[in-house]
């Protein structure tokens, strides 16, 4: 019945994401956006999570290329209220201008609630994000909601060594002064692996359709991240 619930969850990302791939071939530009992680539980419930990431082009106009656009710096506190519940915050800093003369450097701030439940060895997510996204030139608020699905794919619990899969769907809304609400969509499977107790390595793929409701924007991401917990 798990494998059944497996294979159901890969054909209904399979079909709902070939419509997206297909008009990406338009207006496209691709990134790689690798990822160093780390996880520190302070007490049972409250935790902080470390992370650098850098983002740089891998298809733009046309071309293929390899040029770094931009780095981050991201703090996040997570506060666990109940067994399946946590809110959190999170602070992170984008550099962009050491890259692009033309561009802005950002601070964003997050606040966060998530809620998970299981099936069997499916765990499901849901993640209600707001964003204030500050820069020189304006703030924008961002409203997010993420549904996500992870399982093992080698029997009913994850075991060291053993590989798993994460899928999911966001959608956002940006809404600022002097600007006109521009709505989001993105879709993100990632393959796994626990390598150590203490040590994950993901490897996966991301869609965005920005500004869909009137000039789409496609965006493809290579994503590579690896993950380390205390």
């Amino acid at each position: 019945m798990s494998c059944i619930k497996r294979i159901s969850i890969l054909h209904v990302l399979i079909v709902f994401m070939a419509p997206f791939v297909n008009l990406a071939q338009d207006n496209l530009t691709g990134y790689w956006n690798p990822q160093v992680a780390l996880n520190y539980d302070v007490t049972s419930n409250y935790s902080h999570n470390f992370s650098i990431e850098n983002r740089s082009f891998l298809y733009r106009d046309s071309n293929v290329q390899l040029t770094v656009r931009q780095m981050d710096i991201n703090h996040f506190s997570n506060l666990k209220t109940r067994d399946n519940q946590s809110v959190g915050f999170g602070i992170k800093y984008r550099i962009r201008n050491s890259f692009d003369n033309n561009a802005n450097n950002e601070l964003r701030l997050t606040q966060q609630f998530n809620a998970t439940f299981k099936n069997g060895s499916i765990r499901y997510g849901n993640r209600f994000r707001s964003e204030q996204r500050i820069s020189s030139d304006n703030t924008v608020h961002r409203f997010r909601y993420r549904f996500a699905a992870d399982f093992p794919l080698m029997g009913e619990k994850l075991d060291v060594g053993e590989p798993y899969l994460v899928i999911s769907t966001e959608s956002l809304l940006s809404v600022g002064r002097s600007i006109t609400p521009e709505y989001d969509q993105r879709i993100t499977p990632k393959l796994g692996w626990v390598l150590t107790p203490t040590t994950k390595f993901q490897i996966g793929g991301e869609y965005r359709a920005e500004n869909y409701t009137t000039k789409v924007e496609n965006v493809l991401f290579f994503l590579t991240e690896l993950v380390l917990s205390l």
